[in-house]
């Protein structure tokens, strides 16, 4: 079984001009909600669960997906406070099945073979951060590695070519247990550059496209970019 969490509680502050009433997974993509565009990419690259992490108008993607979609479980986890991407995945954890998850992003869309990301995963067992190859870092920061191993990370600011941490990661089911963290954390400030050392995580480098509909100019890009999805 493959199974996935989707974080899909931000608020969508940037794209409040273009998406003023809905959560910003729900943001229309060539008049689709985004979250259909990624669950159904997911259900054709095999996945059969998905966990929806919520807390922004959690009750419009509750109501809109029930508990099936695409032929896959659907299962939820609602925030009463803000938890952070890593109290959400946390959380969200205690509802997986398999010994292993992938946790995507709810608001950006990578076009990723799955298939050798799975076989990287069942012959080494360790935790994976896939990125991607852009041409300029500066607004997300890059990933540093050697061979297929992440040693550090470059914050956001400095620009030119490089690896990108394209918000998909591959974890076993209790990989978060061990850390002692506030109920409210950021994964990706306050739990990975910890992790990288104590854990170790592997880099994936996917080849296909990514987008990040929480910023304007990419939420247009992705009406031409998604319109075959």
């Amino acid at each position: 079984m493959m199974e996935a969490i989707i974080l899909a509680g931000g608020f969508g502050t940037r794209l409040s001009s273009v998406n003023p009433l809905l959560p910003k997974p729900m943001a229309l993509i060539c008049a689709r909600p985004f979250l259909e565009i990624l669950m159904s990419s997911l259900a054709q690259k095999g996945f059969t669960r998905i966990i929806l992490s919520l807390g922004y108008k959690a009750e419009i993607i509750l109501s809109h997906f029930g508990r099936n979609y695409a032929g896959m479980d659907v299962d939820y986890v609602v925030e009463d406070t803000p938890l952070g991407t890593g109290g959400a995945i946390r959380l969200a954890m205690t509802k997986t099945i398999s010994d292993h998850v992938y946790i995507f992003n709810g608001d950006t869309f990578l076009d990723l073979d799955i298939a050798p990301l799975e076989i990287e995963w069942r012959e080494h067992r360790k935790s994976i951060i896939v990125g991607c190859m852009i041409e300029n870092v500066e607004r997300y920061g890059k990933i540093l590695f050697e061979k297929n191993r992440v040693v550090n990370f470059i914050e956001k600011g400095v620009s030119g070519p490089g690896v990108i941490n394209a918000g998909c990661y591959i974890l076993n089911r209790d990989q978060l247990i061990n850390f002692e963290l506030h109920k409210k954390f950021s994964f990706e400030s306050d739990y990975l550059p910890e992790a990288i050392s104590q854990v170790g995580f592997n880099l994936f480098i996917a080849s296909g496209f990514f987008i990040d509909i929480g910023i304007p100019e990419d939420f247009l890009r992705a009406q031409i970019l998604l319109k075959n999805y």
